[in-house]
């Protein structure tokens, strides 16, 4: 079973002979950010911290297009949407509210929440399990209503 930060790897050299500059400027950036964690931390990267790396950029790219789109500039909102597109294959599928909901109960139950002041303890439950799979502010919000509630 190959690894994701080498899933990536190959894909580079495959946009490499396709000639598409676009994808491998983008790959490269990836895998660069990925370096740049592994030097300072001084460790190999496993998957989770990968898509952990991953889910920041992509999230970098949206804050940057709705900057862009205020400001004018859909060349270059178009520019971060397309690097969305090639950083968001490598991603686990996204949960449905369903099932957010299901890990967020699941997560209070867990570390037996009992208010909005246990929050920290449950979103610390929920960063690893939910990375790149959720929005962590969309699950925080939905931990804070559900513990409201309770």
């Amino acid at each position: 079973m190959t690894t994701l930060k080498t899933r990536i790897q190959d894909d580079m050299k495959s946009a490499m002979r396709a000639k598409d500059s676009a994808r491998l400027g983008t790959i490269r950036m990836a895998l660069a950010a990925i370096k740049q964690r592994e030097v300072d931390e001084r460790i190999e990267l496993d998957d989770a911290a990968v898509i952990a790396v991953l889910d920041k950029m992509i999230k970098q790219r949206r804050d940057a297009i709705a900057q862009f789109a205020a400001g004018g500039r859909d060349d270059l909102a178009r520019n971060e949407a397309a690097e969305i597109a090639v950083l968001e294959p490598y991603l686990p599928a996204r949960l449905s509210d369903a099932e957010l909901d299901a890990e967020v109960r699941a997560a209070i139950d867990a570390v037996g929440a009992t208010g909005s002041g246990d929050l920290g303890k449950v979103m610390g439950a929920l960063k690893t399990s939910l990375a790149g799979r959720a929005d962590l502010g969309l699950v925080s919000a939905r931990a804070k209503a559900l513990l409201a509630a309770r």
